[in-house]
This record gives C-alpha cells, structure tokens and sequence, in this order.
C-alpha cells in the first residue's frame, strides 16, 4: 500500500493510513487536554470524508474539540491479539448537522500526524 504524507501548516507529518487503520483498528479512545474521563468512539470511513469518529451533537465532547487539535488517540484493533496502538492525530474538520442516518451527530475527520514507532 502507499501511503501519502502531507506536510500540514504546523511543521508536523500527517499520513493518509485510513485504509490500514480502518483495516486494523475498531475504534479510538482519547481524553480530552490529557485529563479527565476516556472517551471511546467507533472509527468510520466515510467516503467523503474519510477516516472520522460520529459525535451525538449535544456531546459534551463535541463542545470542546476543535478543527487543528491535536490529540493522543488510542487506536483499539479488530482482533483481540493484537495490541492497540497509540498515535497523534489531528481533529482534520468538523461536519455539523449531516442528514439521513447519521443527522444528529457530527463527523470529526481525523488525521495521524506521529505513528509511535516511527514510521
């Protein structure tokens, strides 16, 4: 698979891994500002927006990120024998109010900026 790397406007790397995270890994789970209770979400790859985590709009979550956050996100994988992972990732945007199935809830777009092993 190639991966593709884009230099974002803070200096950082961001990978384009979704199809080897959505692949590998369920969900995320992060706290926010590094403290405070763990919130767990399901990853989602939608298609016009690629790898992202649904937020129910009245979250107290969707309250506090913001477009250009960068979090510590433990990434949680399909199969119990394998070990999650830990990656900085970038909140990519933000969709408010989709319609069909998924209206009231946000998509948050997620970028990895850092894998922790290095590559």
């Amino acid at each position: 698979m190639e991966e593709k790397t884009v230099t974002n406007n803070t200096g950082g790397l961001e990978e384009d891994l979704n199809p080897e995270i959505f692949n590998k890994y369920f969900s995320v789970e992060f706290s926010l500002n590094g403290m405070g209770p763990t919130y767990l979400f399901k990853l989602r790859d939608i298609s016009y927006s690629g790898l992202c985590i649904l937020v129910k709009e009245d979250s107290v979550v969707l309250k506090h990120l913001k477009v250009g956050d960068i979090l510590n996100m433990k990434y949680n994988p399909l199969e119990s024998s394998c070990s999650s992972i830990l990656l900085k990732t970038r909140i990519r945007d933000i969709s408010k109010n989709p319609q069909g199935r998924l209206m009231g809830h946000s998509i948050a777009g997620l970028s990895i900026i850092y894998k922790q092993d290095g590559r």
